[in-house]
């Protein structure tokens, strides 16, 4: 910085942060559309919600890698219609479920 005078200093730090910040929030846009960014975004999710699980990286490949639901079969057309199951008590994970399936829980009464 080139300036001695306390005013024009606290200016450019002013524009200089703006800019700073912008180009972070545009790198951060970016970066959630990436495999890495989907991933990392979800599982936060799951966590925030109080998924508790010694290894959320195996948790995560199970989940994309689950094609059905695992009480009714039905086949899932996206990732929008899986739906990750835990116990709200210890929050402890339980197994993958359609959206119908997750709401309505018939299925406990039937384990599998």
């Amino acid at each position: 910085m080139p300036f001695k005078d306390p005013q024009k200093i606290k200016e450019y730090k002013k524009v200089y942060y703006q800019r700073l910040k912008e180009q972070k929030k545009e790198y951060c846009k970016e970066y959630r559309q990436t495999p890495n960014g989907i991933k990392s975004r979800r599982i936060i999710r799951w966590k925030e919600r109080g998924v508790i699980n010694d290894d959320f990286d195996k948790l995560y490949e199970l989940y994309i890698n689950t094609n059905n639901c695992n009480v009714c079969k039905k086949v899932f057309k996206n990732t929008k219609d899986r739906h990750l199951d835990h116990d709200h008590t210890n929050g402890q994970f339980r197994q993958i479920l359609c959206h119908s399936c997750n709401i309505h829980d018939n299925w406990k009464n039937n384990p599998l």
